[in-house]
């Protein structure tokens, strides 16, 4: 028995190191995004940054509520046929113009500060690259402004149309009857609906039409837009916009529907 002692101990010390307790279980964790996964989804050529002559331009997201007062100039018969940024072929006989920053696809109001003309174009190039030029008109565009002859003019640009982010795209509304639309001011935007609702029954005391707005901000979620009704003329709206924006709603613009 006592030959057959060392055997059985070795035997019992091999069966008990093969009877481990039973791990404890690893919480599983995923593992992190791919380098693909953290790219942004497609946005069109026209809204990254670009140079040119050694400056960087970086385009704007939304035209929403942008206005300017610059130099106008206009361009045509050498361009006529090419290809523009927004990848349709220029076509100087269109309403249309080039801006450096405004998101391709947006309607602006175009007023001829020298004269009081006054028209809607679309913004489908980038340019003017001259000096303090802001917007390059098309040759239509600059006739009907009555700006050919002198080749340039000061002009108050005032955007029209609002971006809309669907896929990680902006999209810009068609182009509405501008002449006979509705047309908003917006007076306000807010988070919460109780506030939006709290002042659109304010100007509704001064007002006869006032509407709240939902709308998705891209940065800060659901939010309500407060807009007052001006009118179904573009240019009459135009002119009631400015005159409110003096008188009591200073951030005020224009929205068209």
């Amino acid at each position: 028995m006592r030959a057959y002692l060392p055997l059985l101990i070795l035997l019992s010390l091999l069966l008990s190191s093969c009877a481990r307790p039973p791990r404890e279980p690893v919480a599983y964790t995923p593992p992190p995004p791919s380098a693909k996964e953290n790219v942004p989804q497609r946005v069109p050529g026209w809204m990254k940054p670009y140079m040119v002559d050694g400056k960087v331009y970086y385009p704007l997201p939304s035209a929403e509520g942008y206005e300017e007062v610059c130099l106008a100039s206009w361009y045509g018969p050498g361009f006529h046929g090419r290809q523009a940024a927004s990848g349709e072929v220029y076509n100087m006989y269109e309403y249309t113009a080039a801006h450096k920053i405004l998101p391709i696809g947006t309607y602006v109001l175009v007023k001829n500060l020298e004269n009081g003309k006054e028209l809607v174009v679309r913004i489908n190039d980038r340019g003017p690259f001259v000096g303090d030029r802001c917007i390059d008109l098309s040759y239509a565009s600059a006739l009907a402004l009555g700006l050919v002859g002198k080749g340039t003019a000061r002009v108050k640009i005032t955007a029209l149309s609002e971006a809309e982010l669907s896929n990680g795209v902006y999209v810009y509304k068609n182009q509405p009857n501008f002449h006979f639309s509705e047309f908003y001011l917006q007076v306000g935007a807010f988070k919460n609906y109780a506030n939006a609702l709290r002042y659109k029954e304010e100007l509704e005391r001064d007002f006869s039409r006032v509407e709240i707005v939902p709308f998705e901000h891209p940065q800060h979620g659901l939010m309500y837009r407060v807009q007052v009704f001006l009118g179904e003329d573009l240019y009459l709206a135009y002119k009631h916009a400015e005159r409110l924006k003096k008188e009591r709603f200073r951030t005020g613009f224009l929205v068209a529907k």
